[in-house]
């Protein structure tokens, strides 16, 4: 059995599949993609991943992307190490939570990422070199969310993110006065999800929030989960400086 992780930096997308790798102990060939060297859009890459994107779990050959599929399909094959309930009731909570995470929430912290960092990126590269790394974009959506990030997002656009941003962390803080993981009262693919797409990068991207005094509970659960070794171990990353894949193994709970 062979699995090899793609990815980038452990942050958001590249973060979110990585940790249930190392949370349940499996081995894996971590293969790491540069975003800034635009390697994504490869022609190697893209053989890989039509979409060109990151992550990439590619088991014995068989390639799965996108985050939450990626996680339910190593939850289905590799169960010893739960994160989903094995419950219905459970399982149903933990998909739930998911689901918000995914359509309202990693859009709009997104959107202020990529406004704050990828948009610089963009407006250093010249305009003819621009336009060819486009042509390179398999999706659509992407190569606009590209060209809006070097033209720079709406104040509108932005402001109505941030409200998003705002409706989800007071979501949280509700849900965890009554439980002390998102589903539940145990630490699920959920809590991966919010942690990895918000709850590690709110307070840097947003202070005039003040998190700390608006969600204590939601602190002291992101704290909870930078605490877990399998995330210390996920979040200390990538070493660039050896050569060729990198083999990642052993439980780090």
């Amino acid at each position: 059995m062979t699995l090899k992780y793609y990815h980038a930096e452990p942050l958001a997308n590249s973060l979110k599949s990585m940790v249930p790798l190392v949370e349940k102990g499996l081995k894996f060939q971590s293969a790491y993609v540069d975003l800034h060297k635009f390697e994504q859009h490869s022609d190697w890459f893209v053989k890989i991943n039509p979409e060109g994107q990151v992550p990439v779990l590619d088991h014995d050959g068989v390639i799965i992307t996108h985050t939450t599929v990626i996680n339910e399909y190593l939850e289905d094959i590799f169960p010893d190490v739960p994160l989903r309930p094995r419950d219905p009731v459970g399982a149903a909570r933990m998909r739930y939570w998911n689901k918000f995470v995914d359509e309202h929430v990693m859009n709009h912290v997104s959107m202020h990422g990529w406004h704050r960092m990828v948009g610089i990126i963009a407006r250093k590269i010249d305009s003819g070199e621009f336009e060819k790394l486009m042509e390179n974009i398999p999706l659509p959506d992407q190569r606009k969310k590209w060209k809006t990030a070097r033209s720079g997002f709406s104040e509108a656009d932005l402001a109505n993110a941030t409200e998003k941003i705002i409706y989800a962390v007071d979501k949280v803080e509700k849900q965890l006065a009554q439980t002390k993981w998102l589903a539940g009262n145990v630490y699920t693919l959920a809590d991966i999800n919010f942690y990895s797409m918000c709850g590690m990068m709110v307070e840097r991207m947003f202070p005039e929030l003040e998190i700390a005094s608006r969600c204590p509970r939601l602190v002291e659960w992101r704290e909870a989960v930078t605490a877990r070794p399998a995330v210390s171990k996920a979040l200390a990353g990538e070493d660039r400086t050896a050569p060729g894949l990198r083999t990642w193994s052993g439980h780090a709970r």
